[in-house]
């Protein structure tokens, strides 16, 4: 299956991607305690290596190699593993950071813990290469090792909204400083399939001059997957795996495995932590 261009392919998007997630998790993602989270998680059941999957600019990967974790990273964009890699050398770190396709990677060792961190499982646009992707890394960890990813509970009104929403119809996101320098907005306009459960639609950034006046623009293309929480919960039984945990958010608050009615009550970020079963 021919790999499609995504937003993290693009180098200018690899730059700036840490200056505009800071603006964007300070109002409306709440992403805060995150890389405590998965620190707890890694010295819970890190101890024979951890592997940042869909490592980005290393926002996991750092924070728990700065604090003694033996951890390895890889990312499907080269541009976004560049990038990891300098900000690694500028610390004094000297890390494994493959780039590769998560269906696909292999560093050559197994790992008793593997993290997909925010949103990267769902940037898997198919189910087909979730079940790629979830068999290939089970064959990374070691025995009994656990793999955790996010997903959120799909919204309807939202669905419904992003249903409506046309190509060119931009919503303004957030305003931020690119490396350059100058203000930048960013604009989204997402199309939602209920047949194949995608988003699918472009990001538009407008580079502004100090006076505001529209200098740049680039358009650069997304596609995501939502999945159900009780797809989840087949996807991780067929490939190999048995749900110990979900948590809703990175705050500690633990989801009740036999309650559905829970994703009616909340627009929640979860945190799966998966064990492969042997």
């Amino acid at each position: 299956m021919e790999r499609l261009p995504d937003l993290h392919d693009y180098r200018d998007v690899a730059e700036n991607y840490d200056r505009y997630l800071e603006v964007m998790y300070a109002h409306d993602d709440h992403h805060e305690n995150f890389r405590e989270f998965y620190l707890d998680l890694a010295r819970k059941y890190g101890s024979q290596g951890v592997v940042d999957v869909a490592c980005g600019t290393g926002a996991v990967l750092l924070y728990l190699a700065e604090r003694g974790i033996d951890v390895d990273g890889t990312d499907l964009s080269e541009e976004m593993c560049r990038v990891a890699e300098g900000k690694a050398a500028q610390l004094g770190l000297k890390l494994n950071i493959i780039p590769a396709d998560m269906t696909v990677f292999s560093s050559g060792r197994k790992y008793s813990l593997a993290i997909i961190a925010r949103s990267g499982f769902m940037h898997l646009p198919t189910q087909e290469l979730q079940i790629k992707a979830l068999s290939n890394l089970r064959e990374q960890l070691l025995p009994g090792g656990i793999l955790t990813l996010n997903t959120f509970d799909p919204w309807p009104p939202m669905q419904a909204e992003q249903m409506r929403t046309a190509p060119d119809d931009y919503t303004f996101r957030l305003e931020y400083v690119n490396s350059a320098g100058n203000r930048e907005k960013i604009w989204n306009a997402i199309t939602y399939n209920p047949n194949s459960q995608q988003m699918v639609g472009t990001w538009k950034f407008e580079e502004l001059s100090p006076d505001g006046s529209v200098i740049g623009e680039r358009i650069r293309p997304l596609r995501m997957r939502q999945t159900t929480r009780w797809e989840m919960f087949l996807l991780a039984k067929l490939c190999g795996f048995e749900v110990l945990d979900i948590y809703r958010g990175y705050n500690g608050d633990r989801e009740d495995l036999k309650d559905i009615s829970t994703a009616s009550k909340y627009r929640s970020n979860l945190i799966w932590i998966l064990q492969r079963k042997d």
